[in-house]
């Protein structure tokens, strides 16, 4: 499996799977000649992309998706709660297994101010931002995968001496927001395991995070050291290509 973040932040978010020779986006909130000059870089034909999962609709994350979808035909899964946001012929809907082409996808729910998802991909890799929090009824199938894409998204003191008004902090902070580095760090504490290669620290806002205070917190927990690569993702400045 190769995988590469091409884009992660408040600003858009696309990340970049292959395996079995399938290609899949997992989001494409950023615009669509960002998203193709990235592909072209790694000799990657946009045309080639088999499908896109969408997490949820908020534009950071669906930005791209109309023009791309449109120009190319990609395929584009969704829950029907989303129909309405999303105005794209090649729709399929997302069921909590299924197969695209050679790719095994599982799905679970996240816990966002809209509906929301996570993903598992070839029980290999765990997909997981824009939750506040993570159902411990998904602790099992989410143990022991080879990676990680989490969410890492503020350091709590930043956040509440920070310039958001109070309303927009307490939707952060909430149970329907998104995971501080404290939080991120636990629940990887709980699901790395043996197999686990690397853990990519994504979503890290840049206004209520820093890259080493996000790291700090992860290396915090004894279990979370063990893993021998740690990426964090970044907005505009898409990760080394992660093969596993």
């Amino acid at each position: 499996m190769k995988v590469k973040v091409l884009a992660s932040g408040s600003k858009g978010n696309v990340t970049f799977v292959e395996d079995n020779d399938t290609r899949i986006l997992i989001d494409i909130g950023m615009r669509c000649c960002y998203v193709e000059e990235k592909l072209k870089e790694m000799d990657v034909d946009a045309k080639s992309i088999d499908a896109i999962l969408i997490t949820h609709t908020h534009k950071d994350h669906i930005q791209g998706l109309h023009t791309f979808a449109r120009k190319y035909k990609t395929k584009v899964y969704i829950s029907p709660k989303m129909v309405s946001e999303i105005d794209v012929e090649n729709i399929e809907y997302i069921r909590k297994t299924m197969t695209i082409k050679g790719i095994d996808v599982t799905v679970f729910r996240t816990s966002h101010d809209v509906d929301s998802y996570g993903y598992i991909l070839q029980d290999s890799l765990v997909y997981v931002t824009d939750t506040g929090y993570i159902n411990n009824k998904y602790f099992d199938m989410l143990k022991n995968k080879k990676i990680y894409i989490m969410e890492s998204n503020h350091d709590i003191e930043m956040l509440e001496e920070g310039p958001y008004p109070y309303h927009l902090k307490q939707r952060v902070w909430s149970s329907k927001g998104h995971l501080s580095n404290k939080m991120s760090s636990e629940y990887l504490s709980h699901f790395i395991g043996n197999n686990t290669r690397v853990v990519v620290l994504a979503h890290l806002s840049e206004i209520n995070n820093l890259e080493s205070l996000a790291l700090q917190e992860f290396n915090e927990k004894e279990e979370n050291r063990k893993v021998s690569k740690v990426i964090i993702a970044r907005q505009k400045e898409p990760t080394e290509l992660i093969e596993v």
